[in-house]
């Protein structure tokens, strides 16, 4: 009878079998590689991917992780491929094309309609000697030592091996490209990544007379009301021309009453933290996030370029939102 651990060790074994598979990739990004990248960054068309059985399903996933950072690709059964597909591709398009075997018939067949048209192709094969591979403009070899299934026939660390080869190719060209986080949002404006990513800060700040704010010699029991009023944990401490000197928080509270200071007689300069951090209302919602948790704060201020107050929001506006 299987017991639990032996769920446990047979699951180990496969996740290590597939990282080994993984990190045999590495001595091959290599020229070979780099020169894939470069027919894909070179092609004034499209990316079409193919491949057939489980080697399809990598390709879909390939052809939509492209498409989503800023490589116009799309996915083409081979089988339907020669079946009036074909059509769909264009002269300036380049090809992927996967198999491990390399000698998969239905992505063998269209070759010479590929070479025919003059257009590049980009094999990922576990098979550098395969017809595939010989065929290409350029091999990326995704060889493995062995699958993770015991029987060694289901597909499962070559086709790990085939994902993260895609990913390679598809984050080496995001970054080539320069695609930044606002690119990214025009391709998934549906749900909470949407939300992540087309959120700006302006969409989410408190401004106004809901923003807490008092000079720096207001004393300590009135800064004390203006957070309480406002709501947000904290009030921003300005100067007269509206200049963000300070910000008063509950943790500055209680590092003042540990220090048992007259809240009556005390400014808010005292204990205020000096040149806080500050956010533009330009920028996305997820880089204040990324601000807080780096931070370990729960409240930013909103400032302009100038550095003068524009508002304020706190990780409960965050949460309401749907950014986290």
């Amino acid at each position: 009878m299987t017991t639990d651990d032996d769920f446990c060790q047979l699951g180990r074994a496969v996740l290590e079998t597939e990282a080994d598979a993984i990190r045999g990739l590495l001595p091959r990004i290599n020229a070979d590689f780099a020169a894939a990248c470069r027919i894909i960054l070179g092609a004034t068309g499209r990316v079409v991917v193919t491949g057939m059985g489980k080697s399809g399903h990598v390709g879909s996933k390939l052809a939509a992780t492209l498409a989503s950072t800023g490589t116009p690709a799309f996915f083409v059964h081979p089988g339907e491929a020669s079946h009036g597909d074909l059509g769909m591709i264009t002269d300036e398009d380049a090809v992927i094309a996967l198999s491990n075997s390399g000698e998969t018939d239905e992505i063998n067949q269209l070759l010479p309609l590929i070479k025919r048209r003059g257009l590049a192709l980009i094999a990922i094969t576990g098979n550098p000697r395969s017809t595939l591979a010989r065929s290409a403009s350029i091999n990326l070899d995704v060889t493995v030592d062995r699958e993770a299934c015991p029987l060694g026939l289901a597909p499962t660390a070559s086709t790990t091996a085939s994902l993260a080869m895609g990913d390679a190719l598809a984050i080496a060209l995001l970054e080539a490209r320069g695609f930044t986080a606002e690119d990214f949002a025009r391709s998934h404006p549906g749900g909470r990544l949407g939300r992540r990513l087309l959120l700006h800060i302006a969409d989410l700040m408190h401004t106004g007379d809901t923003v807490p704010r008092v000079g720096p010699d207001t004393p300590l029991a009135e800064a004390l009301l203006e957070m309480t009023r406002k709501g947000l944990g904290m009030t921003a401490i300005v100067d007269d021309a509206g200049q963000v000197i300070g910000i008063f928080t509950d943790g500055d509270l209680r590092r003042a009453l540990d220090a048992a200071v007259d809240l009556r007689a005390t400014p808010v300069r005292r204990v205020m933290t000096p040149a806080p951090r500050a956010i533009n209302e330009q920028q996305l919602a997820a880089e204040a996030v990324a601000l807080m948790d780096r931070h370990s704060i729960n409240a930013l201020l909103v400032t302009d370029t100038e550095g003068r107050l524009r508002g304020a929001l706190n990780m409960h506006d965050l949460l309401r939102a749907g950014v986290l």
